[in-house]
């Protein structure tokens, strides 16, 4: 067992494999284009707007549709239920995303350069942390905007949570929510970093266990007959 363990923390100090070093450097293209693209869309339709309404989440803004003129008219709506306007300020909890967007580019690029086993797992860790506390905060601000309900509103409706993926009926609208390019770049990025650590580990115990089965096996020596005495 302790030299399984030796072995191991030996096997997370290898370099990375050459083109391991090149998919890491090839897996920031995604993750940089993602800055620039929405990651979310909230869309509402109702006999009064059968064009319907909707609003684009970015790592960094808010916008909504028709000129951002939509969304001027879903916190209008919201106000009338005692909801609270959907604006940068409400989402200023999110301001961190960008910047861990691009610590993970930059740590990306550290392991391609410079990086070891241990750091690629370390890599794949704090992408699994960003993406899942990220996801968690657009979840809870989604269900705390639709429970914090001002009381004193002119319009009375029960606290509910709006749809976080997939449609949903709320009162006459028909609601809508699904990730757009963004998300889907940075789950490639996310793909891209798992399927590079996998591999990793994967051959890494490969290696392992031939070069164990190889040490367990003596080196076998062939001698030639002894020529007859005379």
């Amino acid at each position: 067992m302790k030299n399984a363990l030796a072995r191991f923390y030996e096997f997370l100090d290898r370099p990375l494999y050459g083109w391991g070093r090149l998919a890491l450097a090839l897996s920031v293209i995604p993750i940089v284009l993602a800055l620039g693209q929405p990651l979310w869309k909230i869309s509402m339709k109702a006999p009064q707007y059968p064009k319907g309404l909707y609003v684009e989440i970015y790592a960094h803004t808010v916008e909504g549709g028709n000129d951002n003129h939509d969304l001027k008219e879903i916190n209008t709506l919201n106000h009338y239920i005692g909801m609270h306007s959907i604006d940068r300020a409400e989402l200023s909890d999110l301001d961190w995303i960008p910047f861990a967007l691009v610590a993970l580019i930059l740590l990306t690029l550290r392991c391609a350069a410079i990086g070891n086993v241990r750091m690629l797992v370390d890599l794949a860790v704090t992408t699994v942390f960003v993406g899942g506390f990220s996801m968690f905060r657009f979840v809870y601000k989604l269900y705390s905007f639709g429970h914090n309900l001002d009381p004193t509103a002119p319009i009375k409706v029960e606290p509910f949570t709006p749809a976080i993926f997939g449609e949903k009926q709320i009162a006459n609208f028909s609601t809508s929510s699904y990730p757009q390019g963004g998300t889907v770049l940075i789950g490639v990025f996310i793909t891209a970093i798992f399927a590079v650590t996998a591999w990793h580990l994967i051959k890494g115990r490969i290696d392992t266990v031939r070069a164990a089965r190889a040490a367990a096996t003596p080196d076998v020596v062939t001698q030639s007959p002894l020529p007859p005495t005379a």
